[in-house]
């Protein structure tokens, strides 16, 4: 089964090799961003936990815990909250955005990178095409097939899983993005009332 595997692999050409690194980059550096959404997640909790934190900032856990109390430290105006806010966007999201932003451009790459192969494969085949005929010839009109179809395949097969992972690291990041605008708005409103 793995000779197998790997009389496929090979037949695909040089270019499963930058394949196979893009699939590596792809894959570890969504799983990173995904563990560091996990960490970083500000979701804990629900909106009765949220305000009773916002009027007890002392009481209030995990990272939703820090950014109350830090956004409210030392703050009387709403314009001071919404800096505050804002920094915290910036601290917590900036980051994912530039990652989000590589990971979506490297699962882009994986199928261009297929198409390369494609184009590779068809060339050779068209290059035994036109060097005569035999049996040597309709190795080489096939070798250059299997290479053309293999990377075609093998681009899509890096792609796609990709494209879920992206979609799972937006959601996330989205959901991160309105817990912290919730957040503001509770403590916003208790400006309003003191």
């Amino acid at each position: 089964m793995l000779e197998k595997i790997i009389g496929i692999w090979l037949s695909g050409g040089w270019v499963m090799i930058p394949l196979a690194l893009l699939a590596v980059l792809i894959y570890s550096n969504g799983i990173q961003l995904l563990l560091f959404l996990r960490k970083g997640n500000v979701q804990l909790g629900n909106d009765s936990q949220w305000l009773q934190w916002v009027y007890n900032p002392s009481q209030a856990e995990g990272r939703a815990g820090e950014i109350i109390r830090y956004t409210q430290e030392n703050v009387t105006a709403a314009k001071h909250v919404r800096n505050r806010f804002e920094e915290v966007r910036q601290s917590i999201l900036h980051d994912v955005e530039r990652r989000a932003t590589f990971l979506n451009t490297l699962v882009a790459a994986a199928p261009l990178m297929g198409l390369l192969g494609t184009v590779i494969g068809m060339l050779s085949t068209f290059a035994a095409i036109s060097s005569g005929g035999g049996a040597e010839t309709a190795a080489m009109v096939a070798a250059g097939i299997s290479e053309a179809l293999i990377t075609t395949q093998t681009g899509l097969f890096v792609a796609l899983p990709g494209i879920f992972l992206v979609l799972v690291v937006k959601r996330r990041k989205h959901a991160i993005e309105a817990a912290l605008a919730r957040i503001e708005s509770l403590i916003l409103t208790k400006l309003d009332f003191e």
